[in-house]
């Protein structure tokens, strides 16, 4: 862990030994930064398990109050790691552990910022959400990509639906579309979309709210507020991750992550 980063500066260059997820203390802030570009922040095993460390460490840390979740490189998460998924033996899919990730931030008992400077997708979208403020820039994508790999989008839901406006839930789940900001906005997913310019300065100022509460109360307002959507969540995570996993271990997702890693439509879809 180190001291000396700004928290709104996280794009230091990495080198092919370095870790995949840093964590850096300043000014009562821990700012978590997602920092393997190379295969867009997917959620590897190794990452993850970085990403488990770092959240525990920001988690124990007394002089953190605040703590941001960023990325380096110009996606934000890209979701699961296909390619490890793709040979990962039946009961051992990597999404198994995206629940507890999930929950680590859900239950963080500091408020937690994710700051979105390009695109999130599938379980990129789950941690997004599992924070409790989210800001990206005006030119972000998103999209529930499961769907068209013969997946369902079920371990990220549990912290996905809570923030989500139903009928949009529907819609994005079920068709897999990429859809901008402005509508992550309007359906609940992002608090703010500002031009890339201001992306620092609109997360600099939730913090700066952020650091005004005392961290007693504010611990117990995100107990109270994570009881009101979803009381039993790891319970609930945990099952949901049973059925994703079902999916990533079907012939179908098989085909689907296959074709997707080499760039073809998968099987299921008919012709132009």
């Amino acid at each position: 862990m180190t001291t000396e980063q700004s928290p709104t500066s996280p794009d230091a260059p990495t080198s092919p030994d370095a870790p995949l997820v840093r964590l850096d203390v300043a000014r009562g802030v821990g700012t978590i930064t997602l920092d393997s570009p190379a295969n867009r922040n997917a959620l590897s095993r190794r990452l993850r398990a970085e990403l488990s460390a770092a959240l525990a460490d920001a988690a124990a840390e007394e002089s953190v109050r605040v703590v941001v979740l960023t990325h380096s490189g110009p996606v934000f998460c890209s979701g699961m790691d296909l390619r490890e998924e793709r040979s990962a033996a039946p009961g051992e899919e990597g999404v198994r552990e995206l629940p507890a990730l999930l929950n680590a931030i859900w239950t963080m008992p500091k408020p937690v910022v994710a700051r979105l400077a390009g695109p999130a997708r599938a379980g990129g979208l789950g941690l997004a959400a599992a924070c409790d403020i989210a800001v990206c820039t005006r030119e972000a994508t998103f999209a529930f990509t499961e769907i068209r790999l013969g997946l369902v989008a079920a371990s990220i839901s549990g912290v996905v639906l809570p923030r989500m406006d139903p009928r949009a839930a529907h819609e994005l789940f079920l068709t897999g579309e990429t859809f901008d900001a402005q509508r992550a906005v309007a359906i609940g997913l992002v608090n703010a979309c500002p031009p890339a310019e201001e992306l620092d300065a609109v997360v600099q100022r939730y913090v700066d709210a952020l650091l005004l509460a005392e961290p007693n109360a504010a611990a117990g307002t995100k107990a109270m507020l994570a009881g009101r959507w979803a009381p039993d969540l790891a319970e609930e995570l945990a099952a949901l991750a049973d059925t994703s996993a079902a999916y990533f271990a079907s012939e179908a997702a098989r085909e689907g992550m296959r074709a997707f890693t080499e760039k073809r439509p998968p099987r299921w879809v008919a012709p132009a």
